[in-house]
């Protein structure tokens, strides 16, 4: 079988690059990564299983795909790779993708697709990731490997891309017990009290000036390309910001209610300033990390975020990393106070597209897409 370099440059030889088209899944961050395609003049590609995703995005003509493939069931975009590839598109993933087709069929998947998707293996897994975080330089939240030594606030989250579904605080073994779902492979971390900040960056290979990652490449030696931060959220989740009005936990299970983390909508926020080192330190151990992950490893290409709680101390703890774009980013369409800082009228959609149209212009398409 053809490496993962051998196998895209086959691709990419066949392509016509002056007329790419931007392909996604409609769903999670399709709104704005099609319009920022637009505003860099690709032509954009809408995938959906069934037609009633179709109508939605006639409300917003910036950003409706100039095509659409309609499928029964999204696996069967892997029976349409050819497909998709005589029309030089360029997948761009996001969390819906890789939680529809799951992250093997999507590393599978015969069509350039932008970032290095071989990572994802390493999202996949809570303990990769973990792994990964550490070796940037993070500090993590404690995992509890046996359920009967919880002995005080915890957090259950189950894996994959779930929009915190099923996520539960438990603060002993019943606890544990009366709410966990066996069936599904699960991490039990403790429980810190702080605020939460979710710190979206991009990362680009291809520019030598900016903030430049420091690491180790056999392609670029020391300096890796430049890292970007370019928004911050907050998450409104189901209940569980509300839920203590009526009472303690133990006063809601007496009515049979349980906190729930499901992601409803996001809020933009700023950090405070004298916290960008930290946050920025932590986004570059990330990104030089992540060329180590593995024998011959490419990186971390374009978006990630990582998920953070930020104590009264102003300590950051970084509980999980997401090595794409994530949902959060829709609060910036149209800039960011930190994006603004650079360019007015971006998003992380944008960006992205930009860094496609400079990859081509520069020849350098390889070097972004896998």
């Amino acid at each position: 079988m053809a490496s993962g370099d051998d196998r895209l440059s086959g691709w990419l030889a066949d392509y016509d690059t002056s007329q790419v088209t931007i392909g996604v899944v409609a769903s999670h961050s399709a709104l704005q990564i099609l319009h920022g395609a637009r505003q860099e003049g690709f032509r954009t590609l809408g995938i959906a299983v069934g037609e009633n995703r179709r109508k939605m995005y006639k409300a917003f003509p910036g950003a409706e795909p100039d095509d659409w493939l309609v499928l029964d069931d999204y696996h069967q975009m892997l029976d349409e790779a050819e497909w998709l590839r005589t029309r030089n598109t360029v997948i761009v993933p996001h969390g819906s993708l890789v939680e529809y087709l799951g992250a093997e069929n999507y590393i599978d998947l015969e069509v350039p697709t932008f970032g290095n998707r071989r990572i994802l293996k390493w999202e996949a897994s809570r303990e990769a990731q973990r792994k990964w975080l550490q070796m940037g330089g993070c500090n993590v939240p404690r995992v509890i490997t046996d359920p009967h030594d919880i002995a005080g606030p915890v957090i259950v989250k189950y894996e994959g891309a779930k929009g915190g579904k099923g996520y539960f605080v438990a603060r002993d073994y019943r606890d544990f017990r009366r709410n966990v779902d066996v069936e599904e492979e699960f991490t039990i971390q403790e429980y810190i009290l702080g605020t939460r900040y979710y710190l979206q960056f991009f990362f680009d290979p291809i520019p030598d000036d900016g903030y430049q990652v420091d690491g180790i490449d056999s392609n670029r030696g020391k300096q890796l390309g430049r890292l970007e931060l370019l928004t911050i959220d907050r998450r409104d989740e189901a209940n569980v910001d509300e839920f203590y009005k009526l009472g303690s936990l133990r006063d809601l299970r007496e009515m049979n209610i349980e906190p729930s983390f499901v992601v409803t909508g996001n809020v933009e926020v700023v950090l405070r300033e004298s916290l960008l080192p930290e946050a920025f330190r932590l986004g570059e151990g990330a990104v030089a990390s992540s060329f180590e992950l593995e024998e011959g490893a490419r990186g971390m290409i374009g978006p990630f975020c990582l998920e953070c709680i930020v104590t009264d101390n102003l300590d950051f703890s970084v509980f999980e990393v997401s090595a794409r774009i994530v949902a959060g980013s829709n609060v910036s369409v149209g800039g960011s106070p930190y994006m603004n800082l650079n360019e007015y009228d971006n998003s992380v959609g944008r960006r992205i597209a930009r860094c496609i149209r400079k990859a081509i212009e520069k020849d350098q398409l390889h070097a972004v897409l896998s």
